[in-house]
């Protein structure tokens, strides 16, 4: 064996003594991305500030039942969690989002373990780190929505799917808690969960003869567990609201089960998965490739069947939103990192070694073709183009007039001048013979410049203040005086704008239809369309994205 195959081996010992604690390396991978914030936070309009808003309703009433005047068409498991955030943290942006920042590392390690059974340790960190990576992902686990915590209950439920044909003694115990994840899954998120759920009868058909999931009963006693809660929420609603409650539940699927929203076609989710998750999602097809080239034996239905059933059922789902594909980033990660570590085994055969090629079920020993060879030499040149470029548009962001713009400078030339370290890095060892520059550098020239490009997205505000309008109108002395110590009323506020200012005024009134049922002397939001309209004598105390708050005066 050569020199250099031996020095990329002790390099990935060092590799691994590193990462000999996973879940300490990773954690200290995505927390950073978590935590990282400007210092101001505001809630994003429309679903984070639904959520939000409806949680302090509930936490705030005493009824995490139903607090509202008529039949909800969600389950409340969403509202629960973040109205328990409330009473342990109190109300802010940071106890709306907690509950899903918790949750989002957590699934991180599950897909790590997942990985783990899958393929590899090597390539189920990456996945892991990967998944950390994908902006979609990243920004969810930053916002106060369902999506994260049903994604965590999905990938909890495919881990004791695996742990229990691994650990046939066990299987009973872990058989029920993956009944219990799918239970849980509709208090989250409906009937939304039933889509992973279909996702997973290949595997659990298919391969029912050697796992025998299909006939353990402790699977279906913990479906069943795992949706008292959701029975309970159902009764309770029953005897106030009849079958309306049941009833509501129902509309709301078969509303988005039989519109498009926003014209968005069945071809949605091929353009706008890899824009979201760029450039993990091209990697991922390359892992795709190599999977379906050389199946894993037992769970290929996992690996490859789980996401690419979910996408089709995503496709044909009437309502399209990007969010929806969000179940999908942890497979793309984990398909990206077989894809790329695949290509870091064709680094170490640029200078022309031999070896084996891939490790466990896609390894096999072979010497790459020269065409193979210059993948990652013409990868490393193109985005260390593409990061040429973005220095130069990062440097003209810089002196741009428009303060919007220059919020992305920084952004840009954290990613450009990361995108540097991989012609950096093969130019070093295959030109200047500098053999410490091994593969791991490689991996390494992909992961740290997305890293970096997230930590700046979450220091400037990118991920976190998304009003800084309505946060910087209400922070105002006098507007703010006038919120904490006067109920506020509502005259036909609606939209997005209006859903923050249900979060964000702290004493609320009614909610009216004119200006007439508002007292003399009292405070209401109000479109800035109506104030033409005021036949009652008002002052404008200010304006914030076409609402103002306004006191009627007296006669």
């Amino acid at each position: 064996m050569s020199f250099k195959l031996l020095h990329s081996q002790s390099t990935w010992q060092r590799l691994r003594l590193w990462a000999g604690f996973p879940y300490l390396s990773l954690l200290f991978w995505i927390l950073p991305l978590l935590l990282f914030n400007s210092g101001d936070s505001s809630l994003m309009a429309h679903d984070e500030g639904l959520y939000a808003w409806r949680s302090r309703r509930m936490f705030e009433s005493g009824d995490w039942i139903n607090p509202w005047s008529e039949p909800h068409h969600k389950t409340p498991g969403p509202y629960w969690l973040i109205a328990s955030s409330y009473r342990l943290f109190g109300i802010s942006e940071t106890s709306v989002r907690l509950p899903s920042m918790i949750l989002g590392i957590f699934s991180v390690i599950l897909l790590y373990e997942i990985g783990k059974i899958l393929l590899n340790q090597k390539i189920a960190w990456l996945a892991g780190a990967i998944l950390s990576l994908e902006f979609l992902w990243l920004q969810y686990c930053r916002l106060g929505t369902p999506d994260v915590p049903m994604i965590f209950l999905v990938l909890l439920a495919i881990f004791c799917l695996l742990k229990a044909e691994l650990n046939p003694k066990s299987r009973y115990f872990y058989s029920f808690i993956v009944g219990v994840c799918f239970g849980l899954g509709f208090l989250v998120r409906s009937f939304m969960i039933f889509l992973p759920m279909m996702a997973l009868s290949p595997y659990l058909i298919w391969e029912h003869r050697r796992h025998r999931h299909l006939t353990n009963l402790m699977l279906y006693i913990g479906f069943l567990v795992g949706l008292i809660p959701t029975f309970v929420w159902l009764w309770l609603n029953f005897s106030r609201y009849g079958d309306d409650s049941v009833a509501e539940l129902l509309n709301f699927v078969f509303r988005l089960g039989s519109h498009d929203r926003g014209d968005k076609g069945i071809v949605f989710y091929l353009w706008n998965v890899p824009i979201k998750a760029f450039p993990w999602f091209f990697f991922s097809l390359l892992g795709l490739f190599l999977a379906c080239r050389r199946p894993i034996p037992r769970y290929q239905l996992i690996l490859v069947g789980f996401p690419l059933i979910l996408f089709v059922e995503l496709s044909l789902f009437s309502t399209r939103l990007p969010h929806y594909s969000l179940l999908l980033y942890p497979f793309i990660a984990m398909l990206a990192a077989v894809g790329l570590d695949w290509l870091g085994k064709i680094f170490r055969w640029g200078g022309g070694e031999v070896g084996r090629w891939g490790d466990g079920e896609l390894g096999r020993t072979i010497t790459p073709s020269p065409h193979l060879r210059k993948i990652p030499r013409n990868l490393s040149y193109i985005f260390g183009l593409l990061g040429i470029l973005l220095l130069l548009a990062g440097a003209i962001a810089l002196i741009w007039p428009s303060g919007d713009i220059r919020r992305y400078a920084t952004l840009a030339l954290a990613l450009g001048s990361g995108w540097l370290i991989l012609p950096l890095v093969w130019i070093g060892r295959y030109r200047f013979g500098k053999n410490f520059l091994t593969s791991n550098y490689w991996l390494a020239g992909w992961l740290i410049p997305a890293w970096l490009a997230l930590a700046v997205a979450g220091s400037n505000g990118l991920l976190s203040d998304y009003n800084p309008d309505v946060r910087t109108f209400l922070a105002q002395p006098a507007i703010a005086q006038v919120l904490q110590n006067n109920p506020i009323y509502f005259v036909k506020v609606g939209g997005k704008t209006g859903v923050l200012l249900d979060f964000y005024t702290p004493h609320h009134g009614k909610d009216v239809d004119t200006i007439s049922e508002v007292p003399a002397s009292s405070y209401a939001w109000i479109s800035a369309k109506q104030e033409t309209d005021l036949s009652r004598p008002h002052r404008v105390l200010g304006t914030v994205q076409k609402y103002q708050l306004i006191q009627v005066l007296p006669y």
